[in-house]
C-alpha cells in the first residue's frame, strides 16, 4: 500500500468507546421488550433480564480478550481472518454489517412511528419519509465530518435518552415492595423459556461494534477491553431496575400491552408519557448513531485486507474518515427503510450476529497461539483457560436452535450473495 495513503485518526478515546457500546445496546429494544418479557416471566422478568445479561457475559469477556490482541480496524472480521482464512473473514464482515444496515434501516422506521405518536402531522406517509431521510443523510454527513464529530453526536443521544430513563427509575423505585423485589413462591414461573431468552438477547447483542473502531480508538488493546466490560455490566443492571420498576408500576394483567410510555404516564401524566416517548426517539437515534459510525468500519476493514475492492477502503484526505464506506453505509441504508422490504433481513441479522460471536469466539485458540510474547503479555487473558470462550459459544449454539426455519433461509441467502461477491474480488486480485 502507498504510506502517503491518509490514515484513520485515533480520536475514539474510553467515554467514546462507552458511548458506542451504550447505544449500539440500547435501541428500541428496551422500550418495548418489558411488557413481552413480563407477560411469559412476571415478577420474575428483571432478574430474568440480569441471569441472561450475566450469561451472555461470557460472550462479552471472549470479545474483551479477542479485542486486546489487535490494534486494527475490524474486529470480528480479522478474528476469523487470522484463525480460519479470508472467506471465514469475509463472510463474518459481510453478514455483521448487513446486521448493522438493517438494524438502522428498522429502527429509523421506529423512530418516525414514535414521533408520530408525538403529534398527527409526523404520522403521514411523506412526513415518515422526510424522517427518515433526514436522520440517514444527517447520520452519514456527520460521521464523513470525522469520527469525533461521530462520538458527539452518540454523547449527545446517549444524554437525551439515559436521562429520562433514570429519571423513570428514580420516580419509580419507591413502588417497588419487598414482594416485588423478591417473589414469592406462587409467582414463580416462566412461559416459554427458550423464546424469551432469545428475545432477551437481542437487548444486549450489538457489543461488537466497539471492537469493529480499534483502528480510531485510543490505546485500544487497554481501552476497548475495559470499556466493553464495564458498559455491558451497567448496561445489565440499567435493564434490571427499569424491568423491576416496569413489574411494580404496571398490573400484571396489562404487562403483554403496555411499554415504558406507559409507565412514564403512570408515574408523571401525559408529561411522563412525552418524555419517555422522547427517550425512545433519542435512544434509537443513538442506536443509528452508533451503527452509522461502526458499520461502514466493517466495509472498510474487508477492502483494507483485500477481501472488497479496493475502493470501499477510500481514507477522506481532509477528514481522515472511510468515506465511500460511510456513503455506501447511508445510501443502502435509506433505501431499505424508506422501501420497507428490509422486515425478514432484519430477523436474519440477529441469527447472522450470532453466527458471527461463534466464529470469533472459535478463533480464540489460534489467536492465542500465533500471538508474539509481547502481545500475549499484555492481551485482557481470561482466567480458567478456555471455560469462559466454551460457556459463551455454547449459549450461542443453544440460542441459534430457538431460530426459526424462515430465518435460516433469509441468512442462507445472504451468506450465499457474499460469497459470490467474495470469489468475484479474488478472482480480480489473482488477474
Amino acid at each position: 500500500m502507498n504510506s502517503g495513503k491518509p490514515k484513520l485518526r485515533r480520536d475514539i478515546r474510553f467515554f467514546g468507546a462507552a458511548f458506542l457500546v451504550v447505544n449500539a445496546m440500547i435501541g428500541a429494544g428496551i422500550f418495548a421488550l418489558p411488557g413481552t418479557v413480563a407477560a411469559n416471566a412476571g415478577l420474575l422478568s428483571p432478574w430474568l433480564f440480569l441471569l441472561v445479561g450475566l450469561a451472555f457475559l461470557t460472550v462479552v469477556l471472549t470479545f474483551a480478550e479477542l479485542a486486546s490482541y489487535f490494534d486494527r480496524s475490524g474486529g470480528p472480521v480479522l478474528y476469523a481472518t487470522e484463525a480460519f482464512g479470508p472467506l471465514a473473514g469475509f463472510s463474518t464482515g459481510w453478514v455483521l454489517f448487513l446486521s448493522r444496515m438493517t438494524a438502522f434501516a428498522a429502527n429509523a422506521n421506529v423512530m418516525a412511528v414514535y414521533l408520530g405518536s408525538l403529534h398527527p402531522w409526523f404520522a403521514t406517509s411523506w412526513s415518515r419519509a422526510a424522517i427518515i431521510t433526514v436522520l440517514t443523510i444527517g447520520l452519514t454527513w456527520a460521521n464523513i465530518l470525522g469520527v469525533k464529530d461521530g462520538v458527539r453526536t452518540m454523547g449527545v443521544f446517549t444524554f437525551l435518552k439515559l436521562t429520562p430513563l433514570l429519571l423513570l427509575v428514580l420516580m419509580g423505585l419507591p413502588h417497588v415492595t419487598g414482594a416485588t423485589l423478591i417473589p414469592s413462591a406462587a409467582s414463580l414461573g416462566i412461559e416459554d423459556l427458550g423464546g424469551t431468552t432469545l428475545l432477551l438477547i437481542y437487548a444486549y447483542v450489538g457489543f461488537e461494534a466497539l471492537a469493529v473502531t480499534a483502528g480510531e480508538t485510543s490505546k485500544p488493546r487497554k481501552t476497548l477491553p475495559v470499556a466493553l466490560v464495564r458498559t455491558v455490566i451497567a448496561t445489565g443492571i440499567l435493564y434490571f431496575v427499569i424491568v423491576l420498576v416496569f413489574v411494580a408500576v404496571i398490573p400484571a394483567i396489562d404487562y403483554r400491552d403496555a411499554t415504558l410510555v406507559d409507565v412514564g404516564r403512570a408515574l408523571a401524566g401525559p408529561l411522563g408519557a412525552v418524555a419517555i416517548t422522547l427517550a425512545a426517539v433519542f435512544s434509537i437515534g443513538g442506536n443509528c448513531a452508533g451503527s452509522m459510525l461502526s458499520a461502514p468500519r466493517l466495509v472498510y476493514s474487508l477492502a483494507e485486507n483485500r477481501l472488497l475492492p479496493a475502493w470501499f477502503g477510500h481514507v477522506h484526505e481532509r477528514y481522515a474518515t472511510p468515506d465511500r464506506a460511510i456513503l455506501v453505509m447511508g445510501g443502502l441504508a435509506l433505501v431499505f427503510a424508506l422501501s420497507g422490504s428490509f422486515a425478514q433481513l432484519a430477523i436474519a441479522s440477529s441469527l447472522s450476529r450470532l453466527l458471527a460471536y461463534m466464529l470469533s469466539i472459535a478463533s480464540l485458540p489460534a489467536i492465542r497461539r500465533r500471538a508474539d510474547a509481547e502481545t500475549r503479555a499484555r492481551a485482557y487473558r481470561l482466567r480458567g483457560g478456555y471455560m469462559i470462550p466454551a460457556a459463551g459459544f455454547g449459549i450461542c449454539l443453544w440460542l441459534l436452535t430457538q431460530s426459526k426455519p424462515e430465518s435460516w433461509l433469509a441468512i442462507g441467502i445472504l451468506l450465499a450473495i457474499g460469497v459470490g461477491l467474495f470469489w468475484l474480488e479474488r478472482k480480480t486480485v489473482r488477474t
